[in-house]
């Protein structure tokens, strides 16, 4: 595979991770700053060194998280420097800088795995927001959401009819099915969590239509992202 390592320092993508050394892999190094996402554009995996510069590291990983291209990020960190790692950096996977060859093989193929699942899958966008329906992950701003399945599900399903108006009792029928015997009152509950997480800036983006239901609002999207 095709790694593209991104240093914080001058010592090589060797110095970093030793192990590379012993594995079969295509290598390109870069400086630890966004400008360099574009250095190839047959990179497979993205490798950003966290072990000198956490800031660097962070804003690196923020801008290929947003970026077009779908490449799974390894984060190489120390253990002093684990505690300041999170989840909204958007990164893949882990790896300390002393993890033998083994180990570091079984995370690229791992990642490479990963990085065909999602080549499969469907991504819906609207404004700044992004659903994978392979991962189930949903990113604002390339920043991941913490979403329950049914409220994964229920984004999805008004991501992917966008503009039109859903009365409660068919969200409750496509999203929670037939066999579902709970109330529609439901719907309002995961609605309003769903606004919730989307923050002040975009729960306009599910929008309510008074005395029919709920649908998604790709204006709103589009006005939080010119603010």
């Amino acid at each position: 595979m095709h790694l593209l390592v991104l240093l914080g320092s001058s010592g090589g993508a060797h110095a970093l991770l030793p192990a590379l050394e012993f594995l079969d892999h295509k290598v390109t190094t870069a400086a630890l700053e966004p400008e360099s996402l574009d250095m190839a554009a047959d990179v497979e995996i993205l490798i950003i060194d966290a072990t000198t510069n956490l800031a660097a590291a962070s804003q690196t990983c923020r801008a290929a998280a947003t970026s077009d291209a779908v490449r799974p990020i390894l984060v190489v960190v120390d253990e002093g420097g684990l505690a300041a790692l999170k989840t909204t950096w958007g990164f893949d996977d882990i790896v300390l800088p002393r993890a033998g060859p083994a180990e570091l093989e079984t995370r690229i193929r791992l990642l490479g795995d990963r990085l065909q699942a999602i080549g499969g899958g469907t991504v819906s966008r609207v404004g700044d927001l992004t659903i994978d329906d392979t991962t189930y992950v949903v990113r604002l701003k390339g920043e991941p959401l913490d979403l329950t399945f049914r409220e994964f599900e229920l984004l999805k399903y008004l991501a992917a009819n966008p503009g039109r108006v859903f009365t409660r009792s068919q969200l409750l029928s496509e999203v929670w099915g037939y066999d579902y015997y709970g109330g529609t009152r439901t719907v309002d509950v995961h609605v309003r969590r769903l606004r919730a997480k989307l923050g002040a800036d975009y729960d306009a983006m599910i929008g309510t239509v008074r005395g029919v239901g709920y649908k998604l609002n790709p204006q709103a999207a589009d006005r939080s992202a010119d603010s």
